[in-house]
């Protein structure tokens, strides 16, 4: 699996400036391979290198040839990557001047707790600020390519680590009984487990209610003051999401430990809001749910406590009856099934309903007939 850290640096005044002049000039020439893919309308990483790589290493005039042969590779793929990610190809890309720097793994290496990093003067050695979290990740796995960033006055150092599934560097010594945790999803409940816990979202939809009105006025306001108080609140909503998404994911986990499971089911919700059909104050809240995030705090969280992580079909796991295994009726927050006349809380018996897909997945419904083989 990957993994990225960030590592805060510890940087001289000299060795700032020296950052902050490489950052320009790889940004300058981020844009200027933008135009040759877009004059030439080509996104391929390795077609665009015979387009570009030359140009720009012979580009004196600009300054542009001063970049090194590998910096000039990974502005090639950062554009690349930023050119797919866009939905119209015909629409012009500017990198920022304090847009992040990619580093290749040749152009950087770790040596203890000190950084060497390319720069336009040469190599710098660049004290890192680690804590234990850091330092076990960097020992877990293989570094890859990282991103350099300016925010707040201070250099971070995003470094991708490839950690192979089946390490034991984090994973916590329990029996594998196959045992599976079912969790479903939801924006009123964020998640509720198949072992009864339930994470409520009143709060947090609440929050998120108030964070977009506050917006829709300061926009509509127009005035200086309006438009410097959306710039300070600009990213506290996502930053507070993703938190609660952080300590929800943990719990989840943990619960899954603490209830003896090695497995957690979870519903395979892609392409969920191109199916949502609702007035438009809904699809907005709706679409702003971030189920995915929280999907993806809880596998590589369950991954790195040596659980595994099974996705199912979510068609009908909220209106089947998790004991008859007949379609019931669901009102709000109630389930009741007419056939067997159980009711109970709709979320735990969609994921009851997880539990027992994820756990008949991997069953044999049948003999098999195995031919006999003869092996010369």
């Amino acid at each position: 699996m990957i993994r990225t850290i960030s590592i805060k640096l510890n940087t001289t005044p000299e060795q700032s400036a020296a950052l902050l002049q490489l950052q320009i000039l790889f940004n300058k020439v981020c844009n200027k391979i933008a135009l040759i893919a877009l004059e030439n309308k080509c996104f391929n990483r390795v077609k665009l290198h015979h387009l570009a790589y030359f140009p720009i290493r012979n580009d004196q005039e600009n300054g542009l040839s001063k970049l090194g042969a590998t910096m000039v590779c990974s502005a090639i793929g950062n554009v690349c990557g930023t050119c797919k990610a866009l939905k119209n190809k015909n629409k012009t890309i500017t990198f920022k001047q304090k847009s992040a720097i990619h580093y290749h793994k040749k152009n950087y290496s770790l040596k203890e707790e000190t950084l060497s990093l390319y720069t336009l003067s040469g190599r710098y050695l660049i004290k890192m600020n680690l804590g234990d979290f850091q330092r076990n990740y960097l020992k877990a796995g293989k570094h890859k390519e990282s991103k350099l960033l300016f925010k707040n006055g201070t250099w971070f150092f995003n470094i991708c680590i490839d950690i192979p599934r089946n390490t034991n560097h984090f994973a916590q010594s329990f029996p594998h009984n196959n045992k599976v945790l079912g969790v479903d999803l939801g924006e009123n409940n964020l998640a509720t487990t198949s072992s009864g816990k339930i994470f409520g979202g009143d709060q947090l939809r609440h929050e998120r209610d108030c964070a977009l009105a506050l917006r829709a006025r300061l926009q509509s306001n127009g005035s200086k003051s309006a438009k410097q108080l959306l710039k300070k609140t600009s990213g506290r909503e996502q930053r507070h999401v993703k938190h609660v998404n952080h300590v929800i994911s943990k719990a989840i986990v943990k619960e899954a430990q603490e209830t003896g499971c090695d497995t957690i089911a979870m519903e395979a919700l892609t392409n969920i809001r191109s199916r949502i059909k609702a007035r438009k104050r809904v699809r907005s809240r709706l679409h702003r749910w971030a189920w995915e995030q929280l999907q993806s705090f809880i596998e590589y969280k369950a991954q790195e406590a040596g659980l595994v992580i099974v996705f199912v079909n979510p068609a009908y796991t909220s209106q089947t009856c998790s004991v008859c295994e007949q379609l019931g009726k669901r009102v709000k927050h109630r389930f009741i099934c007419n056939f067997c006349g159980i009711q109970r809380h709709s979320d735990l018996n969609a994921s009851l309903n997880i539990r027992r897909i994820a756990e008949s997945a991997d069953t044999a419904t049948g003999t098999a007939n195995c031919p006999n083989v003869a092996i010369n």
